[in-house]
């Protein structure tokens, strides 16, 4: 969905992964996100000198040479952002900023499967980051500008530590493929030490292209929990996306494309992988859906008898188009020097969503949510999706956690669980006010850039809650 999953990776992302959060134009003040999925089939046969790929790109921006930095973006770079594009978003910055002046200094970090040059440069007005995302074969996978100091300019490139409530003398990691026998994604088994058989749990992710630990910024949620059930005595089985591997290819038929390629099929696959293994009871197979991987788990669970239970996650129940519009709202209502330009994409969400909804939609068109171009049939296939109804009808277990702090998914969708599941005769709720979208706790009124603090982690007590329900059912 709508990057609920990610609040503050706004910008370009995968036109097909659906973004999370809300999508900010290339070159708002924003934080950087990644337009295309991971790249490993594109390696060169010599890696690029991305800084000073880096540096080329920020000079034709300057010298309004569009077409040139056009023609270096990705497959879907190119179909998030057209050419026609870039000046009209250079010149929003010119108009903020000042004239470009000149390049201070670049600096490249390695961020999951790309890239990340970060390019200081002088505006007229003020220092400014340019932040470009690069492939390994040196195409642009994603591009940003924000001012210089914004706490929210760039994912921090702190090393994950551990969280306290981890112990890895209890547990150990082995590498797995996840494939329903024509796509292959990397995964991460954690098993507790000794011969089982273990409750397992597979996570499934949030929307747009995420990697195995589901990162973001310097965070791994899915590697917290990962991390923290093992030492409890629960196996975890986490894996990248079908978008993170293949990108626009993630679909035998791309202009197609539906949940069922993106989520189902691959956690059904996940759980299948569980159940063959010898030190797995295969009653005990739960699935745990983080964001939009919590609103299609009563989805992927309905038909699949080796699903013992599903852990709803900050799911929504409400439709994608819907969260975009209250995301943005509430990103308004924060203030701020972007709340002028946040404030006017209001609008054009509300008429996106009318459009989404329309009765005369059709399979086989594209569909515009802000920047991203998303497939009709991926919105056509959730149109009579109701989560809590389908959740009602299943006979298994079923834990819904919601954070207090999180404007993503919200309490409003918190009660249309709470409705949707009141007669259910195994179902557990449970509001943390504490906690964010990350399931991280904190105070006050959650913002985009708290998602970019290193040293972070999920929290005990959730993960303390999880084990102690997937251990009693």
């Amino acid at each position: 969905m709508l990057d609920v999953q990610n609040p503050a990776r706004i910008a370009l992302v995968n036109s097909r992964a659906l973004c999370r959060t809300f999508l900010l134009l290339a070159f708002s003040c924003a934080p950087l996100a990644f337009a295309g999925a991971a790249t490993q089939q594109q390696a060169a046969s010599a890696a690029p000198d991305y800084s000073a790929r880096a540096n080329e790109v920020v000079n034709d921006l300057a010298a309004r040479q569009f077409d040139k930095v056009f023609a270096l973006f990705d497959p879907t770079m190119a179909a998030a952002v057209p050419a026609d594009k870039l000046g009209p978003g250079w010149d929003q910055v010119i108009s903020r900023e000042g004239a470009f002046q000149k390049i201070n200094s670049t600096q490249v970090i390695d961020q999951s499967a790309h890239h990340v040059a970060t390019v200081a440069c002088t505006f007229e007005k003020g220092q400014v980051n340019i932040i470009l995302a690069f492939d390994d074969s040196g195409h642009i996978a994603g591009l940003h500008i924000v001012p210089a100091g914004n706490s929210q300019e760039a994912p921090a490139a702190a090393p994950w530590t551990p969280p306290p409530y981890a112990d890895p003398s209890k547990f150990h990691e082995e590498s797995v493929t996840v494939s329903d026998g024509q796509w292959q994604m990397p995964g991460t088994l954690a098993l507790p030490n000794g011969n089982g058989p273990f409750t397992a749990v597979v996570l499934v992710s949030g929307s747009g292209p995420n990697d195995t630990d589901e990162t973001i910024g310097p965070n791994k949620p899915f590697k917290d929990l990962a991390w923290g059930l093992a030492t409890a005595g629960i196996t975890v089985l986490r894996y990248a996306k079908r978008t993170h591997e293949y990108g626009v290819k993630s679909s035998a038929d791309p202009q197609n494309l539906t949940v069922k390629d993106e989520y189902t099929d691959d956690a059904r696959a996940a759980v299948a992988l569980l159940a063959s293994r010898p030190e797995i009871n295969p009653r005990r197979i739960f699935l745990a859906g983080h964001s939009e991987g919590g609103y299609l788990a009563p989805r992927i669970a309905t038909g699949d008898p080796q699903i013992a239970g599903i852990i709803i996650l900050e799911g929504n129940t409400r439709p994608i188009e819907q969260l975009v519009i209250d995301q943005l709202k509430y990103q308004a209502s924060l203030g701020g020097p972007n709340a002028p330009q946040i404030e006017t994409m209001i609008p054009e969400a509300e008429a996106q969503a009318k459009a989404i909804e329309d009765p005369s939609l059709k399979p086989g068109t594209m569909v515009t949510l802000l920047t991203a171009q998303v497939p009709s049939s991926y919105f056509l296939d959730l149109r009579a999706y109701d989560p809590g109804a389908v959740a009602a009808s299943l006979k298994i277990p079923i834990y819904v956690t919601e954070g207090g702090r999180d404007y993503q998914v919200t309490t409003t969708d918190f009660a249309n669980w709470q409705k949707a599941l009141a007669g259910h005769a195994n179902a557990t709720l449970k509001l943390y006010p504490s906690l964010n979208h990350l399931l991280i706790s904190g105070t006050g009124p959650s913002k985009p850039e708290e998602y970019f603090v290193a040293g972070q982690h999920v929290s005990p007590e959730i993960v303390s809650d999880l084990a102690a329900w997937l251990n009693s059912h």
